[in-house]
């Protein structure tokens, strides 16, 4: 997958996230989609919002966008996605892609 590839699937996920992802790309930023493996976004979603609940419990702030990432995992369901990373000058995004790289499923 290419950059161009990823900032449009990217560009389709209209979240605060995504879109800094997104603007980290356009500006030079490392990435890397992991094709090797694909998983259920029901799988996904099963440990993210696990997670989400312990931060919350134990008084940890999740980062950015992780509240609106669980729940596009939730609504992708059973789907297949890739994982991908974008390293920016400021933060690290997880990604994860639909199974046809078209389109980004989850950023945070």
């Amino acid at each position: 997958m290419n950059r161009d590839a990823l900032k449009s699937a990217l560009s389709w996920d209209g979240c605060i996230s995504a879109r800094a992802a997104l603007a980290e790309l356009e500006a030079g930023a490392d990435f890397k989609v992991f094709l090797n493996q694909t998983v259920s976004a029901q799988q996904l979603w099963d440990i993210w919002s696990w997670r989400h609940e312990v931060m919350l419990d134990t008084g940890v702030i999740p980062r950015p966008g992780l509240t609106e990432a669980i729940a596009g995992l939730q609504a992708a369901g059973t789907a297949r996605v890739y994982m991908a990373t974008v390293t920016g000058s400021q933060r690290r995004f997880t990604l994860f892609l639909s199974e046809d790289l078209a389109q980004c499923v989850a950023c945070w």
